[in-house]
């Protein structure tokens, strides 16, 4: 089988509208509407439009056409879809985070056929958060023979790790299954090979359509989080001595294990997973899937000090996957926020009893032959887990999981608050065996207590109602996933002393008292916080606001963000990542946060979801007053100094949740932090302010790889030395010369009337962010950019023209 990527020669068309627009795939329709209060998507989707749009592409169909079959595989689309080919409907699809494929059949060889695609996302709002609308994620075009490897027809599976004093080996079972008639004496042949050199080979005869075998790799390089060696397999079919089709994969050999008295094991080694969650949206660029924007993500939180991606609350992309993969990321793939009890208006809750199979069943197949995938979660907070249909359903999910792939385990995430509310709603008024009715009981409402309640969530967990609303269900799983339930783990420990346990949704600001739980309690295998990084709409739930600003988790119009991220949508750390890296002991250099000095003295409008609004900036242009300063440290004692005097010393580490805090009158210079424990100093660090500052561009990459790859162009009001001055912003103004495009400009802001395609942005924090994208030509790209007061600035980048990278751009830090 070729594949190869179809993503160019389209037209995109609102409605009827003619003409349409050239447009590269992958591609967000929903980014580029207009925002407003009455938009439908309301606070969930971000204020944005939904609507209905037509791609469409003519297709130059190949001589050969009679001798080999043609399909498209679509990655994702989201919105209701219909695919023609000619006029003639060849498919549908409603289910937007599942790919599927489309068979082009009936074409004239050596002519062309127009491929449409027809998305229906009208009904809104479909999610409880930013979902794009359109063809989000890449689309391929696959020909084959008549007999042929099928589809996500193989199957690697390590049975087997053997360590001895001088080497590892490993045995691996693959499965191969073909489509097509099969002639006689068809033979399938594996061969693995490692750094470009084989390593194992076997062959197999094809019995019925599979072609089992095993195969045994000596000195195997075994892949985990902290060594993701990756083999490169070649899978192909031979008939009569001739190769008629191939399949390379890259996959890793490593085993998984789970029990409630060792915890998770990889390899058989104990690991902890220090984890976060991650929506499907790349934030300026909207839902568009982008490799280089995936592979960033998962890069900076790997940097941070991250292990493990938990999906929320959907499959994640290949491209993410394959970044998990390459860059070593425990995964806890996510197959949905929906059961059969509506969350939103316009969600996939009456498709789900007829569709979960399907949905299941390709995730596992994007799955089952990825290291970095170590469990699956069956879905997330099910309001109607709480009762006998909903275990009923939990029991044949899971069961449905452990067929199809039984060497990862299931989990699903219980809010218990969430749980109770829901076990003590009114039964249905339908006569009938269905759910009760929760319009009451759902993760939104669970929510909205614990921001007027403070710490409920947290406190339901131990409650015996709270138990009595999830024994059940967590009965019908591996691993009892908890979402807020920390509190309860010991207490459920003792209770269940079988019961394996991860925390699969945390509030960041929790973290220390989680951690103490989970390496002190035995089955307690990790955490995951909500979240890694920021993502669009859920508009408030984790940023603040001031005075007589709006406040709560669910924020008016212009609201757009969410504002819970460790990192913002641009990819810049907050001080939640310092306090992480302080937890988990992984830095002895003390990080240091300031609240906002422009803030000072404003009572500040506080979510859960956002433990401080402190930002790691001392660069405060014409302010004056008290700032709050915060260090995070694991360290006993840490000093402050500035300008060079010293501020005193605070008690840290665990003692004081791994920050010290300090009030000091803000004046401009350096802020010293020094980590102290039994008296001898183990790290330190410092902030700076800006000396004059001018607009600046900043390139993480110089080289664009073809009209796929992204380059992230920093546009900072900061001085000579980069430093950028938090309390100054400015209007900017982003154009283009040469082979390449804007893909979009944004900043951090959380409530803003701009939007990410317009090429004139107000930064935020003395920041903003161009992202360009590459084309097919090679040659210079030049990035200009102007402001209103900071003067104008020219960066150079390189284009190659073709996507000859290989890896996507290593990414850093801002």
């Amino acid at each position: 089988m070729t594949t190869t990527l179809f993503t160019e020669g389209w037209t995109f068309h609102r409605g009827d509208a003619e003409p349409g627009a050239p447009v590269r795939l992958p591609h967000d329709a929903m980014i580029g509407e207009p925002r407003s209060p009455e938009s439908g998507t309301d606070n969930h989707g971000g204020f944005f439009s939904g609507g209905i749009y037509v791609y469409r592409k003519q297709w130059a169909v190949p001589q050969n056409a009679l001798r080999q079959t043609y399909a498209l595989t679509f990655e994702g689309v989201y919105g209701k879809t219909r695919v023609l080919v000619n006029g003639r409907e060849v498919a549908r699809n409603d289910s937007p985070y599942r790919g599927f494929g489309v068979p082009l059949e009936g074409v004239t060889p050596g002519g062309t056929a127009l491929i449409e695609v027809e998305v229906d996302n009208r009904d809104v709002p479909n999610s409880r958060w930013y979902t794009g609308s359109g063809i989000y994620r890449p689309v391929w075009l696959e020909s084959a023979g008549a007999v042929r490897i099928a589809r996500d027809g193989v199957s690697l599976v390590s049975r087997s790790i053997t360590a001895g004093p001088a080497r590892t080996d490993a045995t691996v079972d693959v499965a191969v299954q073909i489509d097509g008639p099969v002639p006689a004496g068809a033979k399938v042949v594996v061969e693995f090979a490692f750094d470009g050199q084989p390593v194992a080979r076997r062959k197999a005869d094809v019995d019925a359509g599979i072609a089992p075998l095993d195969i045994s790799v000596s000195g195997a390089q075994l892949w985990s989080a902290e060594h993701p060696h990756l083999y490169d397999v070649r899978v192909s079919l031979v008939v009569n001595d001739e190769t008629v089709d191939e399949r390379d994969l890259r996959t890793g050999l490593r085993t998984v294990e789970v029990d409630a008295r060792r915890g998770l094991r990889v390899n058989g080694e104990t690991v902890l997973l220090r984890g976060t969650a991650v929506h499907h949206d790349n934030g300026p660029l909207g839902a568009a899937t982008f490799s280089a924007a995936e592979w960033r993500r998962a890069r900076l939180l790997k940097e941070a000090g991250y292990n493990a991606i938990r999906s929320a609350h959907n499959p994640l992309s290949r491209a993410f996957l394959d970044a998990c993969d390459e860059l070593g990321l425990y995964v806890m793939d996510e197959l949905t926020d929906v059961w059969f009890a509506r969350k939103t208006p316009h969600d996939g809750a009456p498709q789900f009893r007829d569709e979960w199979r399907e949905d299941a069943a390709a995730m596992i197949a994007e799955d089952r032959n990825r290291p970095s995938v170590i469990m699956y979660s069956i879905g997330n907070e099910i309001a109607e887990a709480a009762s006998a249909p909903g275990v009923e359903l939990a029991q044949e999910i899971h069961a449905f999981f452990a067929e199809l792939d039984p060497t990862r385990p299931t989990t699903i995430a219980v809010n218990p608050l969430l749980a109770m509310m829901a076990a003590r709603a009114k039964p249905s008024k339908n006569g009938d065996d269905s759910p009760p009715e929760r319009t009451s009981a759902t993760s939104t409402a669970a929510n909205m207590v614990t921001a007027k309640l403070g710490r409920m969530m947290v406190l339901a967990s131990t409650l015996p109602a709270a138990d009595k609303a999830t024994r059940d269900i967590f009965a019908s799983v591996d691993i009892a996933g908890y979402n807020y339930g920390y509190a309860s783990y010991a207490r459920a420990r003792k209770r269940y002393p079988d019961r394996v346990i991860v925390g699969t949704e945390s509030m960041h600001g929790d973290l220390p008292a989680i951690w103490k739980r989970v390496t002190s309690v035995p089955g307690v295998i990790g955490d995951f916080s909500w979240t890694g990084w920021d993502y669009l709409g859920e508009v408030g739930l984790g940023y603040w606001t001031y005075g007589t600003e709006a406040g709560g988790i669910a924020k008016p119009y212009p609201g757009v963000l969410a504002g819970c991220g460790a990192f913002d949508i641009t990819g810049a750390p907050g001080a939640t990542v310092l306090l992480a890296q302080a937890v988990w002991g992984i830095t002895g250099v003390p990080g240091i946060a300031v609240r906002p000095v422009d803030r000072a003295g404003q009572r500040p409008n506080k979510t859960p979801w956002l433990s401080t609004d402190a930002v790691t900036s001392w660069s405060w242009r014409g302010l004056e007053g008290v700032a709050d300063v915060e260090v995070y440290s694991a360290a006993e004692k840490v000093e402050l100094l500035l300008n060079g005097r010293s501020l005193g010393r605070r008690t840290a580490g665990p003692k004081k949740g791994f920050v010290a805090r300090f009030r000091v009158p803000y004046e401009p210079g350096e802020l010293v932090a020094v980590a102290y424990t039994n008296g001898i100093e183990t790290g330190r660090s410092s902030l700076r302010s800006a000396a004059e500052t001018r607009l600046r561009l900043r390139a993480e990459t110089a080289v664009l790889h073809g009209p796929d790859d992204l380059a992230y162009v920093w546009v900072e009001l900061a001085d000579e030395d980069g430093i950028v001055d938090a309390a100054t912003d400015d209007r900017v103004t982003v154009s283009i010369d040469g082979p390449g495009t804007i893909a979009a400009l944004g900043s951090a802001t959380p409530s803003t009337l701009e939007s990410f395609v317009a090429s004139t942005r107000t930064t935020f924090r003395g920041r903003a962010l161009a992202i360009v994208r590459g084309a097919d030509a090679s040659g210079q790209i030049v990035v200009r950019v102007s402001s209103e007061r900071h003067g104008d600035a020219e960066l150079i980048l390189s284009a190659t023209g073709s996507a000859d990278a290989p890896a996507p751009s290593i990414a850093t830090a801002p």
